[in-house]
């Protein structure tokens, strides 16, 4: 795992009514869609456009999903993605993600996701491109985006 000196990658989104369940808290299914949410802009942000993989005859495909919980969220809160590099193997890599309640120190949720390279022309796993292993690497500590609306 690449050493944070700073924050890591921070991803912003609030929670909408209808991810909520009949308890009043996120429905534990949802937090797939945030991970996948979150894992899409850390993507954007190391290789820019989505097409940029696909225009070198690269895509990425999951093979684990790995959550726990430790506290609900609940509907209008903002939430806090925390993206860090995990594994990095050959073929695959993993990213862990960590999930707070914007401005509150404890963790709600935590996530590790694990991809595998391929390229699509041959319908096959392949290795990760020396270029694309150096981002991966080296994370995005210190970038915030946010689709909050909280500023």
């Amino acid at each position: 795992m690449a050493e944070q000196s700073q924050t890591p990658f921070t991803f912003r989104f609030r929670v909408r009514y209808g991810e909520c369940d009949a308890q009043g808290v996120v429905f534990n299914a949802r937090y797939g869609d945030y991970v996948d949410i979150a894992v899409n802009e850390y993507i954007r942000t190391l290789f820019g456009d989505y097409q940029n993989l696909l225009d070198q005859d690269l895509d990425i495909q999951v093979v684990s999903l790995v959550q726990n919980w430790q506290a609900p969220a609940r509907f209008d809160d903002v939430l806090e993605a925390r993206i860090t590099p995990g594994r990095l193997g050959n073929t695959s890599f993993s990213l862990v993600l960590t999930f707070y309640r914007h401005g509150e120190p404890e963790p709600l949720s935590d996530a590790t996701i694990t991809y595998v390279m391929i390229r699509p022309s041959e319908r096959a796993k392949t290795a990760i491109p020396e270029a694309l292993r150096s981002l991966l690497q080296a994370g995005a500590p210190g970038v915030i985006i946010s689709h909050a609306g909280e500023g």
